[in-house]
């Protein structure tokens, strides 16, 4: 039975008219008809949408590499041995055939890429429990795929599959998140075609004008459902639906199919989430949510990063304070996902209107001063703007030449991370994150492309042994990073649901106050942003009604006696999280 009957013929009216949209629901309902039938979701009733036991790891299936092995199974046995214990869930990034993009480039949606391995290596995740989130890379695909290599031969199936339009048409109002032409030239038996690339050359957009398409797609994401998917992230969904004469970003149609694949996945997956990423303005980021039981489940957090970095780097904690203290999700069934690095650069534009311009100055300084690229963009007016720092979060927050001790440079990461594991929100780890991984320079000057730096390909055994080794980066920030998130995921106070209040208590220190969803637990999360120690008062009433002993710090175990007026003592780059003891 389809419940949401109403509300997916009232959305593919809107699309495409009525005597069309009501075409297409009669074969959309078929098709999910088909899909309860056959598929037995194993649905846990009583688990929540998301908890504090939520954690994600993201990678690429290679990153981890042993000679002779499946890049997935060793993936796997690395993450059943070092990190099953306190991360529940995996994003294993674009695992598709691909011809580009480090595979956002997709050839077959429905096929494993053989260099990485088989469907089979991504259930062995399933047997073990371990939650999946898989991409949706529906605005685009590949040039080598076989949806337009039909198209160039003029099969009449695909001829409406992708965008045309004359290479004189007015485009000037399209928003541009590459430098890159908009239009890309293609001969067919028809004579020369000028196809939509938003991306590159060989992305190519596909046009959800055409009923079909938005069908075909429903089928290929509830495959990945039946293949295991928990989570499914719907990638650069913002430039979904094009229409000449308007920006194509974020226009009423998208968000109109936003709402169509969150209402069938209630429908037929209850318990599957949708995550948007939309690396846009805050404001426009958070549209993605709808009206917080329309739409995503999850937003992508996009000002994080360059707010923490900002924050570490200046030692100020001022722009992240006065951004994070505005945060609210819409409603409990919605919340952030956070994270401060993944494979793409950190990007600017998030931080626009948040950040003034020579504060962005900071962060561009020290992305070339470490070491870094930045990548721009083509604005409406034909000019470029910085558009994403390409550089490892470590050491964007750490000069690789300079003679800071190693570990300091250690402790200052470890903050930016404990900031993203402290605010409400599910965390988002990017594997080269949990390993500390540096700038892979010599990877940018053999593939000339700037996002090569934080995407590494690493051979496990190496990684096994500096892990081993006390005294390596690898060791102390893997094994640092990880105290922080197996403390984050024992306590309610950090449940996504749970309140969060940022204060004001320093502006060296960035503080945020947890309180569990029944409101009967309180984690004070402190976080000095500086190299110089920092002595920090605050009322003990902050902590309400209850009259605690003592406090104890959940990292450290440091026990503190109880005073109306509190005084905590910081040292350079210190995290403390205080509870009610």
């Amino acid at each position: 039975m389809i419940k949401n009957q109403q509300i997916l013929y009232d959305l593919l009216i809107y699309l495409y008219g009525t005597p069309i949209g009501e075409n297409v629901f009669r074969r959309l309902k078929e098709r999910l008809l088909d899909f309860q039938k056959s598929v037995n979701l194993k649905v846990n009733p009583d688990r929540e949408a998301f908890n504090q036991e939520d954690v994600v790891l993201i990678t690429y299936g290679d990153l981890l590499q042993r000679n002779g092995e499946a890049p997935l199974n060793t993936l796997f046995h690395f993450f059943t041995k070092y990190l099953k214990e306190f991360v529940n869930t995996i994003h294993i990034l674009p695992f598709f055939p691909f011809s580009s993009d480090d595979g956002f480039s997709v050839i077959d949606y429905l096929k494993v890429d053989p260099n990485l391995g088989t469907w089979e290596d991504i259930r062995n995740f399933k047997k073990e429990d371990i939650r999946l989130m898989f991409d949706g890379v529906i605005n685009h695909i590949s040039a080598e795929s076989n949806w337009f290599q039909q198209f160039l031969k003029n099969d009449p199936k695909y001829t409406q599959y992708f965008i045309t339009t004359e290479p004189d048409t007015d485009l000037s109002l399209v928003t541009r998140p590459r430098t890159l032409p908009l239009l890309t030239s293609f001969q067919t038996p028809s004579g020369k075609k000028w196809v939509w690339t938003t991306f590159s050359d060989d992305q190519i957009d596909l046009n959800f004008k055409n009923p079909d398409v938005l069908l075909d797609i429903i089928d290929v994401l509830l495959c990945y459902i039946q293949y295991g998917a928990n989570l499914i992230r719907l990638d650069a969904i913002a430039y979904l639906w094009k229409e000449i004469g308007t920006s194509c970003i974020h226009l009423p149609q998208t968000h109109a199919i936003v709402q169509l694949l969150r209402a069938i996945l209630d429908d037929v997956a209850q318990g599957v989430l949708i995550i948007s990423e939309t690396n846009v303005p805050h404001e426009e980021n958070i549209s993605y949510f709808g009206n917080g039981n329309n739409e995503a489940h999850l937003v992508y957090q996009f000002a994080l990063p360059p707010l923490v970095a900002h924050a570490l780097l200046t030692g100020s904690a001022i722009y992240l304070t006065k951004w994070a203290s505005e945060l609210k999700p819409p409603s409990p069934s919605t919340s952030f996902f956070n994270f401060t690095a993944s494979h793409d650069g950190i990007g600017l534009r998030p931080v626009s209107g948040i950040l003034p311009s020579r504060e962005m100055e900071v962060l561009l300084r020290n992305t070339l001063e470490h070491g870094g690229k930045i990548s721009s963009k083509t604005n409406s007016d034909g000019s470029a703007s910085p558009y994403e720092l390409n550089i490892t979060y470590y050491d964007l927050l750490n000069n690789p030449v300079s003679n800071e001790p190693e570990i300091l440079q250690v402790k200052k990461f470890l903050v930016s991370q404990a900031i993203q594991l402290a605010l409400a929100g599910i965390p988002g780890i990017y594997l080269h994150n949990l390993l500390g991984s540096r700038n892979y320079t010599i990877g940018v000057e053999e593939t000339g492309l700037p996002r090569t730096i934080n995407r590494q390909k690493l051979e496990i055994n190496l990684v096994e042994s500096e892990l081993a080794d006390k005294t390596s980066i690898r060791n102390q920030v893997f094994y640092g990073y990880s105290n922080l998130i197996k403390c984050r995921v024992s306590e309610n106070s950090f449940h996504p649901n749970g309140n969060q209040q940022i204060l004001e208590l320093s502006t060296s220190v960035f503080s945020v106050l947890r309180t569990s969803p029944s409101g009967s637990q309180k984690i004070l999360a402190l976080h000095n942003l500086t190299s110089i120690q920092q002595t920090l008062e605050f009322d003990i009433n902050i902590f309400g009604n209850q009259k605690p002993k003592a406090l104890e710090d959940i990292l450290s175990k440091k026990v503190y006696s109880i005073h109306k007026l509190m005084t905590i003592l910081l040292e350079p780059y210190e995290i403390v999280w205080l509870k009610i003891k």
